[in-house]
C-alpha cells in the first residue's frame, strides 16, 4: 500500500532448545532484558539498564468450568529470538511523518504438560522503550464456548513505587473522564481499580507505563494493587466483564471476578499488554511503541482521509439551539478562520437515545441539503453527531453511512458508548470499518482509551475516553479541569494515543472567579489555551468556543496557522503536574507550546533542534497584566538560534506558543 512501507528485516539471532527453563530477549540497544520463566508457574520479569523494572511476574488464565492454565508447560518445537525493523508512513501522522521501530521477538508455543494438553501461545517484543506481549488462547475440543473469567497477567513493580492513578464511580461503565491522581501503589485500597495507561514513577531516574495496543475482540483491561512484599508491589490484571456478567457492587471483587471477561470457539488472540520504560516520562510522549504493535493501513486508497480543525456548533458555547441560523453562523466562522470542518452536534435528527430515533433523517427545523450545500460554498465540510443507541439499534449506522455519504459528510462522532468489554471493542471496529468504507472519519466520545487502531484504520481520526473542556461548562468543583490536570495528561492519557480535549475556550478567567455558567468560562489564561493545540495529539481538532468570543481577539491569528498532523515531535521538558514544554514541526515550521500547572514560573526552551543559523520566532505568551485578566497575552517577534535557549515566564494557569520559521 503506496502509504504504507513495511519493513521486516527479520533474522535469526539466536534459537533455545525446548528444554530452556528461562528465555532472554534484549532490546536492539541492550538497555531492556526480558527474562521469561517456564517453571512450575510461568511468569516474566524485566530490568532495564541492569535495574529491576518488572519483578518476575505472573501470566495465565482461568477459566469457568476448567482449571486454572498457568503451568508447567511444555515448549514445542526450539523457539528463537528475531531482529525487526518495522517502518512506515502514517496517513495521519500523529507525531512524526516516517516511523521506524526497533524490536526483537520471541514467540512461545505452549503445551500444558498435564492430561489436559490445553494450547496456548506467548509473542514477545522488546523495544528500547518498552516490552509487549500477548496471548495467543486454542479452542478444546468439547462443543461451546471457551470464557475466560480472569486474566493472571501481573506486573510486580518497585515497592515504594507511585501511579498516577484514576478512580471510576464505575469502572467497567465508565466514559473514562477522571483526574490522574499521584499515590502511593502501598496506599492504594483494594476496591480500586485504575483505568490505563498507568504512569508509574520507581524511582527519580526510572518511568513506567502500562496500556494496551490493538484491541480486537478481546475485553479492555484495567489494574489493581495486590500484595505488597519482598520489596515489589504487584499490580494485577482485571478484565472488563461482559455487560451481563456485571456485579451490583463495584467493591465486591470476588463477585466481579466469577463474571465472564472474553469468550471464544476458536483461535483468538488478546491485546497486546505494554510496559514502556524510560527515565523521564517525556520519552513516552515521544514514543511509537503503540502504533508498531498494530497492523497496517487496511485501506487501500486513503486519500480522501484529511485531518482538520473544526468549529463546534453551540453545546458547549451557548444555549442550545438546534436551528438553520446557528448552524449557518459556525459555518461561517470555521470558513472565516481556514478551518475545513464544522461539527454538528446532538439533536440534529430530534430525538436521540429513543426506540424512534431516526439517524438518517434530520429534524424538522433543519434542511440538510441546504445546510450542507451552504457549507460547501464555503469549503467547510460538516461532521454528524450521534448517540451509540441510536447508531447501534438494529445495526443502524450500517444503512445511515452510506446516507451520509452521498449527503457529503466528512465524519460522524459517536457518544456515550461507555464500556470496554469484548462486545464493544468489537462493535468499534465494526463502526470503523463500515465508515471507511463509505468514506467516512469517526470521533468517538465516552469512550475507551486508545490503542493505535488508527494506524490500521486512519479514518478513526480521534477520540475522547479524557476529562476535558466540556468539563469547564458542567462541572462541579471536583471534576473542574485544574492547570495540574491539563499538564499531567499530556504525560498520562495522551501518551495512549489521540485525544479529543476540545480545547479553545476564549472567555479565560481567574481560578477564584470561576462559575459554572453558559457561555462556559475556562480558568486557564488565554496562551495556555493556545498551547493546548500544539501539545495535546487530535488530527481532528474541535475548538469549542462561540465565533464572537474568538474573531478579532488575541491569540484567534494563532489558530489560523496551527496545523493538527506534525512531521516531527520533541520533548523539551518538565513533568507531571508541573509542566510541559513541546516542540512539533509541520513542514518547514517549527511551533512550540508550554503547559503551566498552578506557580508561576519561568522556563528555558531550548531551541536546538533548529538549523545552524538565526530564525524568526513569533510568540504568544503571558504579559504582565494577565495575573489580573487572563485574556490578556502578549504577541513578539524575536530572532532565535539553536545555541541560544529563550526564556519565557509562564503565569499560573499559563503558557506560551511560539512558531520559527
Amino acid at each position: 500500500m503506496r502509504h504504507f512501507l513495511l519493513a521486516l528485516l527479520a533474522f535469526v539471532a539466536g534459537c533455545f532448545s525446548g528444554h530452556a527453563a528461562d528465555y532472554r530477549v534484549s532490546s536492539p540497544s541492550g538497555s531492556i532484558v526480558l527474562t521469561v520463566s517456564n517453571g512450575d508457574k510461568l511468569s516474566y520479569s524485566v530490568t532495564w539498564n541492569g535495574r529491576t523494572a518488572i519483578a518476575p511476574s505472573a501470566m495465565g488464565f482461568e477459566f469457568k468450568g476448567e482449571k486454572p492454565m498457568a503451568g508447567p508447560f511444555t515448549v514445542l518445537g526450539n523457539p528463537c529470538v528475531e531482529a525487526h525493523v518495522e517502518a512506515w508512513k502514517p496517513v495521519v501522522a500523529n507525531k512524526y511523518s516516517d516511523i521506524s521501530v526497533a524490536s526483537k521477538s520471541l514467540t512461545l508455543q505452549l503445551k500444558e504438560t498435564a492430561d489436559e494438553g490445553r494450547r496456548m501461545d506467548l509473542e514477545f517484543r522488546v523495544m528500547d522503550d518498552g516490552v509487549a506481549f500477548r496471548y495467543t488462547l486454542y479452542p478444546v475440543t468439547r462443543v461451546g464456548d471457551r470464557m475466560v473469567q480472569r486474566e493472571l497477567t501481573e506486573f510486580a513493580v518497585p515497592a515504594g513505587t507511585e501511579g498516577w492513578m484514576t478512580e471510576y464511580p464505575r469502572p467497567f461503565r465508565s466514559s473514562q473522564e477522571a483526574w490522574r491522581t499521584r499515590t502511593p501503589l502501598a496506599s492504594v485500597p483494594d476496591s480500586q481499580i485504575t483505568g490505563l495507561p498507568l504512569l508509574l514513577k520507581a524511582d527519580d531516574d526510572l518511568y513506567l507505563a502500562i496500556t494496551e495496543a490493538a484491541m480486537d475482540n478481546w475485553s479492555g483491561f484495567y489494574l489493581g494493587v495486590g500484595k505488597t512484599a519482598g520489596g515489589v508491589c504487584t499490580l494485577e490484571t482485571h478484565l472488563s466483564p461482559l455487560p451481563w456478567e456485571e456485579p451490583e457492587s463495584w467493591a465486591n471483587l470476588k463477585k466481579y471476578e466469577e463474571g465472564v471477561k472474553v469468550r471464544f470457539d476458536d483461535v483468538i488472540r488478546s491485546s497486546w499488554r505494554l510496559v514502556m520504560i524510560a527515565d523521564n516520562p517525556g520519552r513516552f510522549i515521544e514514543s511509537e511503541a503503540i502504533h508498531s504493535l498494530n497492523e497496517p493501513c487496511a485501506i487501500e486508497d486513503p486519500s480522501w482521509i484529511k485531518p482538520g480543525l473544526s468549529a463546534w456548533d453551540h453545546w458547549w458555547s451557548g444555549e442550545v439551539k438546534v436551528d438553520m441560523p446557528t448552524i449557518k453562523e459556525y459555518i461561517d466562522f470555521a470558513s472565516q478562520m481556514g478551518w475545513p470542518y464544522m461539527l454538528i452536534d446532538w439533536q440534529w435528527y430530534g430525538p436521540y437515545a429513543q426506540p424512534n430515533a431516526d439517524i438518517t433523517k434530520a429534524a424538522p427545523q433543519l434542511d440538510m441539503p441546504e445546510i450542507l450545500a451552504y457549507a460547501e460554498d464555503r469549503n467547510v465540510r460538516c461532521w454528524l453527531w450521534i448517540h451509540s443507541d441510536d447508531a447501534a439499534r438494529n445495526n443502524a449506522f450500517y444503512d445511515a453511512f452510506p446516507i451520509y455519504r452521498d449527503w457529503g459528510v466528512a465524519g460522524v462522532k459517536i457518544d456515550f458508548m461507555d464500556r470496554e468489554d469484548q462486545e464493544m471493542v468489537r462493535w468499534y471496529r465494526k463502526v470503523i470499518e463500515r465508515a471507511a468504507e463509505c468514506h467516512l472519519m469517526v470521533d468517538f466520545h465516552g469512550a475507551y482509551k486508545p490503542d493505535g487502531i488508527d494506524r490500521t484504520w486512519p479514518n478513526m481520526m480521534t477520540r475522547e475516553g479524557v476529562l476535558g473542556s466540556e468539563y469547564y461548562k458542567f462541572a462541579q468543583d471536583r471534576q473542574l479541569p485544574t492547570p495540574e490536570h491539563n499538564v499531567t495528561l499530556a504525560f498520562t492519557r495522551m501518551i495512549a494515543g489521540q485525544m479529543d480535549y476540545t480545547p479553545g475556550g476564549f472567555l479565560n478567567v481567574r481560578r477564584e472567579d470561576w462559575k459554572r455558567q453558559t457561555p462556559a468560562l475556562v480558568c486557564d489564561t488565554r496562551c495556555a489555551e493556545l498551547a493546548k493545540f500544539v501539545i495535546y495529539d487530535s488530527p481532528y481538532m474541535v475548538f469549542c468556543d462561540h465565533p464572537k468570543h474568538v474573531l478579532g481577539q488575541p491569540g484567534a491569528d494563532f489558530l489560523q496557522v496551527v496545523p493538527t498532523v506534525w512531521d516531527d515531535t520533541r520533548f523539551l521538558g518538565g513533568a507531571p503536574e508541573e509542566y510541559v514544554l513541546l516542540a512539533k514541526r509541520s513542514g518547514d515550521t517549527w511551533f512550540v507550546g508550554g503547559l503551566n500547572n498552578s506557580v508561576k514560573k519561568k522556563v528555558s526552551v531550548d531551541l536546538g533542534f533548529l538549523p545552524a543559523g538565526t530564525h524568526t520566532a513569533t510568540v504568544w505568551m503571558d504579559g504582565k497584566k494577565t495575573a489580573k485578566d487572563p485574556k490578556i497575552l502578549e504577541k513578539k517577534v524575536l530572532k532565535v538560534s539553536p545555541d541560544k535557549p529563550l526564556e519565557i515566564t509562564m503565569e499560573s494557569a499559563g503558557g506560551f506558543v511560539l512558531t520559527v520559521e
